[in-house]
């Protein structure tokens, strides 16, 4: 650009064109009145609606990113700001760690996993494999394998092995994990060589949960019911899941419980709840009705885990709990 000459003047540039030497401010041509143009239609005579101030309008090189600056910390889940950060600044590469591989294996004889066939006696339709399906990627994992079976530890074995081909780092199952004559998963994995490391929790719902490891893979036995898929999922998948991403462990903020509410002593209970902001500008967390681990309808109305920790049998109202949200760092308050 060429430089100013001497005395007041202005020069047409477009919206982020480089400031011409000599300039010191830049005024929107929706302020400005054209008084006269030359024979080419450039301006050449302008009036201001108002005086123009030194360096308004003018983006200084340096003003949002300076050499050495983070653009996302170690650990940070890579989103689409970032992105267009690393773009902006010439970045051409950048160490992540990848995505944990998951494989997703429901068993139950009762599971009807084609939404078109009719139920026969005794059955229900697969929820569980839907639902992780669909939350397992917002929780930054890649599914690379899922099946519905029977109650048939053969077909379980098949599974395991086509889903162990694929190098997952942790498998899911669903089912067969309590005490019931058809409860094969324990013996199934330990028969696969697995290294059980607990099975059963003090937690409600979900307490037949499962741990183990096989191989390089680790493995959550999942109780079949929907809430303990939903719980295991939220309160001991996802841990994991964050550690294996290099995120730091969550911190649950404090809500003051609406309603009385009672649960096993031993127990800690995660509700199925609707945490809001009350006129003071303070938390609170209200248990939905309907907490059997069987009901599905009252999670599709909760925003939030309610957390009442082992303890103690009754909790009143006013009392403060721990509350998590649906999936971490995101509330629909």
């Amino acid at each position: 650009p060429q430089a100013a000459p001497p005395g007041l003047c202005a020069w047409e540039i477009m919206t982020g064109a480089p400031v011409p030497a000599g300039f010191d401010a830049v005024v929107p041509v929706e302020q400005v009145d054209i008084l006269q143009r030359d024979a080419t239609g450039r301006p050449c005579l302008v009036a201001l609606h108002a005086p123009a101030v030194a360096d308004q309008n003018i983006r200084h090189a340096g003003t949002d990113f300076q050499p050495g600056d983070t653009i996302a910390a170690a650990g940070a889940r890579l989103g689409a700001e970032h992105v267009m950060a690393i773009a902006a600044t010439g970045v051409t590469g950048v160490s992540v760690r990848p995505a944990p591989r998951v494989a997703v294996i429901a068993t139950g004889a009762e599971l009807v996993d084609d939404p078109t066939l009719p139920l026969g006696p005794g059955q229900i339709r697969d929820s569980n494999n839907p639902y992780l399906q669909s939350m397992l990627p917002a929780l930054g994992a890649e599914l690379v394998y899922t099946a519905t079976l029977g109650d048939d530890p053969a077909a379980f074995a098949a599974a395991l092995a086509d889903a162990r081909a694929l190098a997952p780092d942790l498998i899911l199952t669903s089912g067969a994990v309590s005490a019931g004559v058809h409860d094969f998963i324990p013996a199934a994995l330990h028969e696969a060589g697995a290294e059980v490391h607990f099975h059963k929790s003090q937690v409600r719902p979900g307490k037949p949960i499962l741990f183990a490891t096989l191989g390089s893979a680790i493995v959550f036995g999942l109780p079949g019911n929907p809430l303990s898929v939903a719980v295991g999922l939220r309160f001991f998948v996802t841990p994991a899941l964050r550690r294996a991403q290099g995120l730091p462990p969550e911190s649950w903020p404090l809500a003051r419980l609406a309603n009385d509410w009672r649960k096993p002593a031993q127990m800690t209970f995660f509700g199925k709840g609707v945490v809001c902001v009350d006129a003071q500008g303070c938390l609170q967390a209200a248990m939905l009705p309907g907490q059997e681990s069987y009901r599905i309808a009252p999670l599709a109305q909760a925003n939030a885990w309610l957390v009442l920790p082992a303890g103690a049998a009754e909790v009143a109202a006013g009392s403060l709990v721990s509350v998590a949200p649906m999936l971490p760092g995101s509330w629909r308050l």
